[in-house]
């Protein structure tokens, strides 16, 4: 299976490649008074706004720091049986990588703060850990960042 490999914060991590969409460059995104954290604000792609969620806020507390290999994931994301564009804010993104599925083991910590972290595989001679987007959002992030969509069919 392809990976597209990124970093949050010091560590590795991968996401499925059957999930993107696009790979932008960072951009200037409209904030959104009130939301979460790790809430980065909502990006305008080709007319539509994207909601961004920044990534290294939601599993490490720090914002992505703005280098030059920082980036957008845009994301086919699924919320309560409906399909969105979804915007991830990353650091480090290096390339794409092939790992057989048979390689991930379970990283033997639970850590329910942060549902979305798989299992892990070694890479390169460091860990690389799967980013789930299935488990991304909580029930509330989807109801705050989806709200739109959700009006429109109403």
């Amino acid at each position: 299976m392809q990976f597209l490999v990124f970093h949050l914060g010091k560590d590795r991590y991968g996401l499925n490649t059957r999930h993107l969409t696009r790979v932008l460059p960072l951009m200037e995104l409209k904030q959104i008074p009130g939301a979460p954290a790790y809430v980065a604000g909502l990006m305008n792609f080709h007319g539509d706004p994207i909601p961004v969620v920044d990534l290294c806020a939601l599993a490490c507390g720090t914002a992505c720091a703005p280098h030059f290999d920082t980036r957008i994931l845009l994301v086919d994301y699924c919320a309560d049986e409906v399909w969105h564009m979804l915007g991830l804010v990353v650091e480090g993104v290096s390339g794409v990588t092939d790992i057989d599925q048979a390689a991930f083991f379970e990283p033997g910590i639970a850590n329910p703060n942060a549902p979305f972290l798989g299992k892990v595989a070694a890479d390169n001679g460091t860990l690389l850990q799967l980013v789930n987007i299935d488990h991304l959002l909580t029930a509330e992030a989807r109801a705050i960042l989806f709200q739109r969509q959700r009006q429109s069919l109403s």
